[in-house]
């Protein structure tokens, strides 16, 4: 049986990074990126880059989350003693058990560094172990190479392109890649996988 995330509000740990839920609060520790690094959001669908973009960031998370339908994190590298960004469960569909896991972004010098993996083995582990969940999908705009690579490399399946999707935050419009990892696929080796490649 699954658990409601949004009573249990979790906070996932280890020890490399902590997940606690976003909010309005957190506007400080963020803005530093939203300032310096607006190529953060460069193939993102929505931008938190300035001040205006970053508060109208935070409070669509959190009105979202108000209804159930997201569930945003903040992220905190313990290493380094700083946050380093943001992630978040979104299109919750709790009757379907599915979910999204995206809207993930760090600053630069948290980029390949391995804060990533630690952070979706956390999430990984909550959504198949803990929450109960059958399938978790990802999805990317088709030309943002890195961050396909990133989902595949912790074990996702790609399945497919949505062509001329969803608008971007530059304007025009994206091809969306679909990747995803089903519970069958985390218990028959990519958790096994994955906490291999963490160090």
């Amino acid at each position: 049986m699954s658990i409601d995330i949004f009573t249990e509000n979790p906070v996932l740990e280890n020890r490399r990074v902590l997940l606690r839920p976003l909010t309005e609060a957190d506007y400080g520790y963020l803005l530093p990126y939203s300032l310096n690094e607006p190529e953060i959001w460069k193939y993102g669908l929505v931008t938190a880059a300035g001040e205006e973009n970053l508060r109208n960031y935070i409070s669509m998370a959190l009105r979202n989350y108000q209804d159930r339908k997201e569930f945003p994190f903040i992220v905190y590298d313990k290493q380094a003693g700083r946050y380093a960004g943001s992630t978040r469960f979104y299109d919750i569909q709790q009757p379907w058990l599915t979910t999204q896991l995206g809207y993930t972004w760090y600053g630069k010098e948290f980029q390949r560094s391995g804060l990533n993996r630690h952070c979706k083995l956390l999430l990984l582990t909550y959504v198949f172990e803990t929450w109960g969940l059958e399938r978790c999908e990802f999805r990317a705009d088709a030309n943002n190479a890195p961050s396909v690579a990133a989902m595949k490399a912790i074990g996702c399946v790609e399945e497919g392109i949505l062509r001329n999707h969803m608008p971007t935050a530059q304007g025009g419009r994206r091809d969306s890649i679909i990747l995803s990892i089903l519970k069958r696929d985390w218990e028959a080796g990519v958790k096994e996988q994955l906490q291999n490649k963490i160090h």
